[in-house]
């Protein structure tokens, strides 16, 4: 390919390092780019800024403030619920932000113009998640032909989305980013910006399940654990 150039959104979770360090394994050039969107609390952007740091990328983060539209625990002062995680995917939670991988991948579309880059990926996945309606593949797709219908760029190189980890659990998740090297002791999930991870929102539960389902523990610290990784280091023999 002679256009190696990538744009990679990256939030400071778990999944979208682990798509960065893989576009960076299959040769692509990495522009690695967040968006500081008036969410709850900074310390996703600093994650990010870490894993740059880590792999010497240089991050771009654009500023938007999503709390002018407000509609979501993450950009407003509704609470972020804690519910069981085999309530998780049964609606469409409160923290969902609307249209946000909408809004997302055109920023980066429009970044990916300016720098001849005809890769965007993002670290989504429509396996183990919070029931996000951006997340599903039917929207990517959909998004795709949208760029490169509405873009000079588009119109003359076609945009690729690029959607590696869609299909796959947050177990493989980690068990692929473990292989790739991600730092994840550096990643931030919790939806509360607290100094520890919370253990008790969605994504904090989807993130310890799927250390448990890669037989593998996470490296950051937590005020709380659930029942069922509590069971697992029992049973495995790992201190928390």
């Amino acid at each position: 390919m002679d256009n190696m150039n990538a744009v990679c959104l990256i939030s400071g979770g778990l999944d979208s390092p682990t798509v960065m360090a893989y576009a960076i394994k299959m040769g692509y050039k990495v522009y690695p780019l967040s968006i500081n969107y008036g969410q709850r609390h900074s310390k996703e952007l600093n994650s990010s800024r870490e894993i740059c740091r880590y792999y010497n990328l240089d991050l771009k983060i654009l500023n938007i403030d999503l709390r002018q539209i407000g509609g979501s625990a993450l950009t407003s002062d509704i609470e972020v619920p804690e519910r069981s995680l085999n309530d998780i995917s049964d609606d469409i939670p409160v923290t969902y932000v609307p249209a946000r991988n909408t809004i997302f991948l055109s920023l980066a579309a429009a970044y990916a113009e300016t720098i001849n880059a005809k890769y965007i990926f993002i670290g989504a996945n429509a396996i183990d998640y919070s029931g996000y309606p951006d997340c599903r593949p039917e929207f990517f797709n959909a998004m795709n032909d949208a760029l490169n219908l509405g873009t000079e760029f588009g119109i003359r190189e076609n945009f690729k989305i690029m959607v590696p980890l869609q299909y796959l659990s947050k177990g493989d998740i980690i068990k692929l980013g473990r292989s790739l090297g991600v730092p994840y002791k550096l990643t931030w999930s919790c939806y509360n910006g607290r100094e520890k991870a919370c253990g008790k929102c969605d994504s904090c539960l989807l993130r310890l399940k799927g250390f448990m389902d890669a037989n593998d523990y996470d490296d950051i610290e937590y005020e709380s654990y659930p029942d069922f990784y509590v069971e697992y280091c029992k049973r495995t023999g790992h201190k928390l």
